[in-house]
């Protein structure tokens, strides 16, 4: 009799051994976002990782939701200084004045790409011509830190008044919000990131 077994899918190797990094890579990593809020909430995540993991920051989102408003940038460019040191004090999110002040002023610049192109997705989405670049990578050493979009992208965006934007925070936002597929091609999401990106409403 042959015993039926259930295997786990194939996944990246970054994700494994966390059951919330094993989520955020199932249903999150790669998926293409055109939200703004969405948008926001990544660029305000991806600066306040700098230096340091990312399942760090994972560990505390529900803290920066509270704390920056739902990712609201019209409501987040509204904090003041009692604020900064309000957020400063707060233990639920990475206690760094300099992130929470780059959070705040990214919220402003944030508001004036809105008002110069309509959205900041439509500002975003237009380094990659609107369409996810596929990668098909077989190990994650292949996997670049940056890349010349991500630095072009970071450039403009400093440019633009955007602080805690580097080009490798720059191109870890590309990545998570599908711009760039960078699933390895025996990860079972890497194919299903690229369906989504053909859906309608994602």
């Amino acid at each position: 009799m042959t015993e039926n077994v259930r295997d786990d899918p194939v996944r990246c190797g970054w994700c494994v051994g966390d059951p919330l990094y094993v989520r955020y890579h199932d249903q999150e990593w790669g998926v293409p976002v055109h939200d703004d809020r969405r948008l926001f909430e990544f660029l305000v995540l991806e600066g306040a990782q700098a230096g340091l993991s990312w399942l760090t920051i994972l560990k505390r989102r529900e803290g920066y939701r509270r704390a920056f408003r739902d990712f609201d940038p019209q409501r987040v460019a509204a904090l003041d200084e009692a604020d900064v040191a309000r957020l400063a004090g707060d233990p639920s999110i990475i206690r760094h004045e300099g992130k929470i002040r780059a959070a705040i002023g990214n919220a402003r610049a944030f508001l004036e790409v809105q008002a110069a192109f309509g959205s900041f997705a439509a500002y975003s989405w237009a380094f990659v011509d609107g369409v996810p670049l596929v990668n098909h990578w077989r190990e994650l050493r292949q996997i670049p830190a940056t890349t010349p979009v991500s630095d072009a992208f970071a450039k403009d965006l400093k440019r633009r008044g955007f602080r805690f934007v580097g080009s490798t925070v720059v191109y870890a936002h590309m990545q998570a919000v599908g711009m760039v597929n960078d699933h390895l091609v025996t990860c079972f999401r890497h194919d299903a990131c690229v369906r989504a990106a053909s859906s309608p409403g994602v």
